[in-house]
């Protein structure tokens, strides 16, 4: 039982802010209500997907908000130029965030300068485009189907199908996964399988009630899905993933076992970026239009997600998979304080306080295994 309680300890703290706010507020359990807080986590998910791989590296990436705000406006730009939408989608995902990404990357990882310093002066330059190309003015998005993208669904009955296979792939990824080497024989992780399943279901069951209790899937929640999906299987299963562990871990080490720490840095900045793109352009679609301040404070939430969800800021211990119920809490700290009519200004107070909290907890647990 402590096993279990400290592996999934973040779902069940996650499972005793609903109950609390579920009593405080009634109407927070209501389909559209939850719908609506899913949807508004696929913005900061996506984000915290990328900066899981960044922080996992011991590294950070304060540019995020910043090139969230610069691909709404160019995506918006370039169709109000005449430019066809999927093409738009394509130039800014590769011409804003993946541009941007190389570069935070590349200068960090090159010239052995803290990303930190790189990403906050990244972060400005972003956000003066941003003023720059619509000078300081809202942008309109005139193109319909462009609006559908960010606030779509997809209807019930495909949408629980979707729901059906998630949860048979879910399972049998479970118990791949909870299989482990110990003393050389392959043994089962009760724990981690008893959690695996517990988590599988409930997520499966959330959806159920969440999505097919209202209108469907939203379309941004299944794109989110389908990023989540590709993150877990290139950490757990591809040799990029496994470099990223091993030089968060210890980059000498890695450094003199051969991998290219310059090209590992470079395309981990560069997903972040093309993430983090991908994320404006469903702002601005759900939104139906673009500002410059779109994206302002985005970096916060998710590194938030990502500390919350288990991943060390010293490097080389996380999962997508602890991200993205990191994403969750957030989203409904957010939302239930909303529901609750507290003012913004306490809820950054409260965010704050939150990941020192869980900077505390990660330090402790370092000491414990050390």
């Amino acid at each position: 039982m402590k096993k279990f309680i400290k592996n999934n300890g973040t779902f069940i703290a996650l499972i005793f802010l609903i109950i609390i706010l579920s009593f405080l507020s009634p109407s927070f359990l209501s389909s559209r209500n939850l719908t609506n807080l899913v949807r508004q986590v696929t913005i900061n998910g996506i984000i915290a997907v990328g900066m899981t791989m960044v922080i996992l590296l011991a590294g950070i990436d304060l540019s995020v908000g910043s090139v969230v705000g610069l691909s709404a406006v160019v995506v918006t730009l370039l169709m109000q130029a005449g430019i066809g939408m999927w093409l738009a989608i394509l130039i800014t995902l590769v011409g804003v965030g993946g541009v941007l990404g190389f570069f935070n990357g590349f200068m960090s990882a090159k010239f052995d300068i803290h990303p930190f310093i790189i990403t906050l002066g990244v972060m400005t330059i972003a956000r003066g485009l941003s003023l720059v190309l619509t000078q300081g003015v809202s942008v309109p998005v005139t193109n319909r189907t462009f609006a559908e993208i960010g606030s779509g669904y997809i209807p019930k009955i495909p949408s629980l199908i979707i729901l059906v296979i998630a949860l048979i792939l879910g399972l049998i990824a479970v118990f791949k996964t909870s299989m482990e080497i110990k003393n050389g024989d392959k043994v089962r992780n009760k724990a981690k399988l008893t959690g695996g399943i517990i988590l599988t279901i409930a997520g499966f069951l959330a959806g159920f009630l969440i999505f097919i209790g209202y209108q469907g899937i939203p379309i941004p929640v299944a794109i989110f899905a389908v990023i989540v999906m590709i993150g877990i299987y290139t950490l757990r299963k591809t040799r990029f993933g496994r470099k990223l562990y091993a030089i968060g871990g210890n980059e000498k080490v890695a450094w003199l076992s051969g991998i290219n720490i310059l090209r590992s840095k470079t395309m981990v900045f560069v997903i972040t970026g093309v993430l983090s793109a991908a994320s404006g352009i469903l702002l601005a679609s759900r939104l139906n239009g673009a500002s410059p301040n779109l994206g302002d404070g985005f970096e916060l939430d998710a590194i938030a997600s990502v500390i919350i969800g288990g991943t060390s800021f010293m490097g080389g211990v996380g999962t997508i998979t602890g991200t993205v119920i990191g994403a969750i809490i957030i989203g409904v700290i957010n939302n239930g304080m909303s529901l609750l009519g507290i003012n913004s200004f306490y809820q950054m107070i409260v965010k704050g306080f939150i990941i020192i909290l869980a900077v505390m907890i990660d330090v402790l647990n370092r000491r414990d295994t050390a």
